[in-house]
C-alpha cells in the first residue's frame, strides 16, 4: 500500500478503502431527543430514539474506535478514565474535557469556530431566521448567545432551557450526506427534502468560511439548479429531468479517477448530469458511473445497498445484484423484485472527452469487479458478501438495518452494526474476524493488537438505537483524507 504523510490541513480522498486519516462526524445532540412521532417522518427520521442509550452505549464506541485508528494519543491508555466520567465531557464539543481532535472532527466544533467571526455570525443568524421564518425578536435573542450555545441551537433547534425555536436536525449525524471529497475537491450536496435545508446552509457556511478549508475554496463544487426552474410549471418541477438534488450517500470515490453517482430517491438524474459536466470540465475524474436504483425508501442511497470492504471485497444486497441469478428465484421476494415493478436497476458508464462512448454495464457485480481489478489493480479474486448471507428473508431485513452500509477504516477493516447476524455469518465464511467494539478496544488497551496490525476484521458496533435512525457507519462519516488504496 502506498502511504501518504498527510499535513495537518490536507484534504484528499481517492478511494473507499485507503487508510482513513481524517473525517468529519457529528455526535448525537439534544435535538434527537426532541423528535416526536407526529413529526418523525416530516423530519426524515424513521423512529424516535432513546438519546442517552444512543450516546453512551453506541455512538461513543464509534468515536473511541475512530480516535484509536486516526488519533490514538487522545484515547490510548485512557479508555477506563473516559468511561468513568459520567458528565461525558470527552464527547461534547465546547466542554473543557472534549477530545478536540484535528483528525476526528465534529461538525459542531467547526460551526462554533466560524460563529466567533462577527460578520459570519450576523449573516448566518439572518439566513437561518429567514428560512425558518423566525420573528425579529427571536433573531435578536439568538444574537445574544455565545458561539458554543448558538451552534447547539442551530443544530438542535432548541435552547438549553428546553424551549424549541425551530425543528431539530436529527439527520446531521449522517455527515456524509452534506458533502463528499472527490480527490482534492469538495462536492456540496443539494438536499432533496426541505427538512434538510438548514443542514445544507450550515455546511455551506462552514466550508466557505472555516480556515480548515481555506486552501480549497476554489475547489468547492456547488451543483447548479435548473437555470429556468422558476419558469417550469409546478406539476413538472418534481421531474428528475428538472430537479437538481444530490446527497453524499449517492456518491462514492472508488478510485483516483473514477466516481460513482447513484440516482435514487434522493439524487436526480439532472443533478448527476450537472455534476458529471462540472467534474469532467475541471478534470477531477476521467470516469463517472451512474448507478440508477429503484426509488424506494428501503434503499434511499446507493451506500445502503453496497459498500466496499477491501480492494477485492464488497458487501451488497443480493436482490439488486446480478440479474438472472438462479439463487434469486428461490427467494419469495423474487416475485416482488424491482424488475417486476418496472424499476430495473440500470448502470451507465461515462468518460471524459468524446473519444469513448458511454457503455451500459449489465449488473452490479460486473461493475464492482471491474473497479477492483482494473481501477484498483487487485490481483486477488473479487469476492462478494451478500446481505443476510443471501437467505430469505434476511437479505432485505438486514439491509434495512444497514448491513451494506460499512465504513472502511483501512483496507479490510470495517465498522458495522452488531445486529445483522446472517451478514456477519457471511463475513466469517469469507475469512473475516468479527469482534465487538468493546472487546477490540480492550485488546488495543492491552497492547495485544493495534490499528496498524489488525487485518480483515468486521468491528461490531452496538446498534439498538442507532439502527432506528436508518443509517450506518458509512452514512455517519465524511472522509476528508485517506491514504491511496
Amino acid at each position: 500500500m502506498k502511504m501518504n504523510k498527510p499535513n495537518s490541513e490536507e484534504i484528499k480522498v481517492t478511494s473507499e478503502v485507503g487508510r482513513l486519516r481524517r473525517l468529519l462526524i457529528h455526535s448525537p445532540d439534544r435535538g434527537l431527543g426532541k423528535v416526536v412521532p407526529s413529526k418523525a417522518q416530516d423530519w426524515l427520521f424513521e423512529d424516535i430514539v432513546h438519546l442517552d442509550t444512543m450516546r453512551r452505549e453506541e455512538y461513543d464506541y464509534y468515536v473511541k474506535l475512530l480516535l484509536y485508528f486516526l488519533d490514538p494519543e487522545k484515547v490510548k491508555g485512557k479508555i477506563a478514565e473516559i468511561d468513568a466520567d459520567t458528565t461525558r465531557a470527552f464527547y461534547k464539543p465546547g466542554n473543557a474535557g472534549y477530545f478536540n481532535s484535528k483528525k476526528v472532527i465534529d461538525l459542531q466544533s467547526l460551526l462554533t469556530d466560524i460563529l466567533k467571526d462577527e460578520v459570519v455570525r450576523t449573516k448566518l443568524i439572518a439566513s437561518i431566521c429567514g428560512i425558518e421564518k423566525c420573528s425579529h425578536a427571536t433573531q435578536l435573542e439568538l444574537a445574544q448567545h455565545e458561539p458554543e450555545e448558538l451552534a447547539r441551537i442551530f443544530i438542535s433547534g432548541s435552547q438549553s432551557d428546553e424551549r424549541m425555536l425551530f425543528s431539530p436536525l436529527p439527520n446531521l449525524i449522517f455527515t456524509r450526506d452534506i458533502g463528499i471529497v472527490i480527490n482534492d475537491h469538495i462536492l456540496l450536496n443539494r438536499p432533496a427534502k426541505a427538512a434538510r435545508t438548514r443542514e445544507s446552509l450550515l455546511a455551506q457556511y462552514i466550508f466557505f468560511h472555516h480556515p480548515l478549508f481555506a486552501d480549497y475554496r476554489d475547489k468547492i463544487i456547488e451543483i447548479p439548479d435548473n437555470a429556468r426552474h422558476f419558469l417550469i410549471p409546478e406539476d413538472e418541477q418534481l421531474s428528475d429531468f428538472n430537479r437538481s438534488t444530490l446527497e453524499g450517500g449517492d456518491v462514492m470515490m472508488v478510485a483516483p479517477r473514477h466516481l460513482l453517482i447513484g440516482c435514487s430517491e434522493r439524487t436526480t438524474l439532472y443533478a448527476a448530469q450537472q455534476t458529471m459536466k462540472i467534474l469532467f470540465k475541471k478534470n477531477v475524474v476521467d470516469t463517472i458511473t451512474i448507478v440508477q436504483i429503484p426509488k424506494k425508501r428501503d434503499y434511499m442511497h446507493i451506500d445502503t445497498v453496497f459498500t466496499q470492504v477491501k480492494k477485492n471485497v464488497w458487501v451488497l444486497l443480493g436482490s439488486l445484484a446480478r440479474q438472472g441469478d438462479d439463487s434469486r428465484k428461490k427467494d419469495v421476494l423474487h416475485f416482488f423484485g424491482p424488475e417486476v415493478l418496472g424499476q430495473k436497476m440500470k448502470i451507465m458508464q461515462f468518460y471524459k472527452g468524446l473519444e469513448q462512448k458511454p457503455i451500459e454495464i449489465e449488473n452490479l457485480e460486473d461493475l464492482l469487479a471491474d473497479i477492483s481489478r482494473n481501477d484498483l489493480g487487485s490481483t486477488e479474486d473479487v469476492k462478494f458478501i451478500y446481505s443476510g448471507n443471501k437467505e430469505f428473508p434476511f437479505g432485505e431485513r438486514e439491509q434495512w438495518t444497514d448491513s451494506c452500509n460499512l465504513l472502511a477504516l483501512k483496507d479490510g477493516v470495517v465498522i458495522g452494526y452488531d445486529r445483522n447476524d446472517k451478514t456477519l455469518e457471511a463475513f466469517r465464511a469469507a475469512g473475516f474476524r468479527t469482534i465487538k467494539a468493546a472487546d477490540l478496544l480492550a485488546e488495543f488497551e492491552a497492547g495485544s493488537l493495534s490499528p496498524d496490525t489488525i487485518t480483515d476484521t468486521f468491528i461490531m458496533l452496538p446498534s439498538a438505537e442507532l439502527s432506528r435512525a436508518r443509517g450506518g457507519s458509512h452514512c455517519m462519516s465524511m472522509p476528508m483524507l485517506r491514504d491511496e488504496a
